[in-house]
This record gives C-alpha cells, structure tokens and sequence, in this order.
C-alpha cells in the first residue's frame, strides 16, 4: 500500500499554494484573536514549529474550532490558477500496483480541490485528510506515531507492507519508527540544512525520488528496515 502526501508530494505547494495558505492563515488569526498583521504571522509561525501544524496550536491554547479554521483558511478563490504538477505524473501512478491513498494534514474540500485540478483524483483508492485523524475526540495528524497505527489497523495493512512518500522529514521519521519504508520527495523543495549525511538522507528515509516515475524502480518490495530504537 502506497500513502502519499498531497503538497509538495504531489504538486509544488511552495511555489504556488502556499503562499495564499500561510496569508488566509495570518489574516484568520488576525481576526479570530483581534491580533495585528505581524504578531498573527508570529503565531502562525510559532505553533507549526512547534506541533507540526498551526491548528493544534490554536486549538490547545486559543480554543479554535477546527471545522470554523479549516474552512476559512481553505476558501482561496483562484487556487486552482496557481497549482503545479508534473505532466507525466498521473501515468507514472496509474503504472504504480497496489491500493494508493492520499495522506495529508490538509481538509478534504481542499485536497479533493487539488487532486482534481491536477487531474490525479481518478489515481487513488481514497484520500484520508486531517478530518479522519482524529484520536479519542482529538486531532492527530501526522507526525502522531499513534495515528500511523490506528490508520494502518483501519485499513487492514501491516507496516512493513506500507510506503510513505513525503516531502517533510519529520513525518516520514515518525512513520518508520511505526515500521513503514519512507521515500523522500525531492522534486519540489530544497533540501532542509543540516539533515543530509553522507549517504545522502537521513537514516530514516529508505529512498529518495525526484519524480514519481522513479518509484518503480524502488525496491520497496523487500522488508522495511528495523526502525531506530533511540
């Protein structure tokens, strides 16, 4: 089973989407927290460093409603204008076996926005959005190892049998210390300062890839390595 991430996986979010993201989230925090421009973007900036998504923030510490936030914050009129994806990318999933989903922090209206406008809705067997990772009434999207293993336990898969194609370090760490192989996506960012070793990738990436037509030729088909034990 192949779980793909949806931004800067699947399209480059960072040229194009993001942008109009980060903005919609500053302008939502100015207005829901009465902030200022500048303090508002701090916050931002603030919480995704330090949960991994600027909701659990809001919501630990200013009792934000995530269904009001993921709304607001996803409307972005003229989104599909500024997307960008790989032309060969819906032949090179459609050549890929096996059940593949969408695995992402993102709300469903806005990741089944995207995979449509890409024309990549039609490759996958499902998308699993931040609404579905959702633990004992909280949410619980990626990194959260425990979720890793309620979502593989849902759909009937063994860890080993799963590969995660990511562009974000941290969460492909989280899903190999689960047991899942990792896979890098470097198409789309630079790489990140002072992870790289000389190998190439972190200990806990299995594979790096810069298009996906690559993935083919991955041998993901051997057992998952023994995830690190510290």
């Amino acid at each position: 089973m192949w779980f793909f991430d949806l931004d800067d996986t699947l399209h480059d979010a960072s040229g194009g989407a993001f942008q109009a993201i980060n903005r919609s989230m500053t302008d939502y925090i100015a207005r829901e927290l009465a902030l200022g421009d500048i303090e508002a973007d701090v916050l931002r900036r603030h919480y995704w460093q330090r949960y991994g998504a600027t909701l659990l923030g809001l919501i630990r510490h200013r009792g934000v409603r995530p269904a009001h936030f993921l709304h607001h914050t996803h409307l972005l009129p003229g989104l599909e204008g500024r997307l960008r994806s790989h032309p060969h990318d819906v032949a090179a999933l459609r050549r890929l076996p096996g059940r593949k989903y969408v695995l992402t922090n993102a709300p469903a209206a806005y990741a089944e926005r995207v995979l449509a406008a890409l024309g990549l809705a039609r490759c996958f067997d499902g998308v699993i959005p931040i609404e579905q990772m959702r633990m004992f009434g909280q949410l619980r999207p990626k990194p959260d190892r425990r979720m890793f293993r309620a979502l593989l336990a849902r759909l009937g898969v063994r860890a080993a049998d799963a590969v995660l194609i990511e562009d974000t370090l941290a969460h492909q760490k989280a899903a190999y210390a689960v047991g899942l192989r990792t896979v890098w996506m470097l198409r789309w960012r630079p790489v990140p300062g002072g992870v790289v070793t000389r190998a190439g990738k972190p200990r806990y990436v299995c594979d790096r890839i810069h298009a996906l037509s690559q993935l083919t030729r991955l041998p993901c088909h051997l057992p998952c390595p023994r995830p690190p034990t510290n």
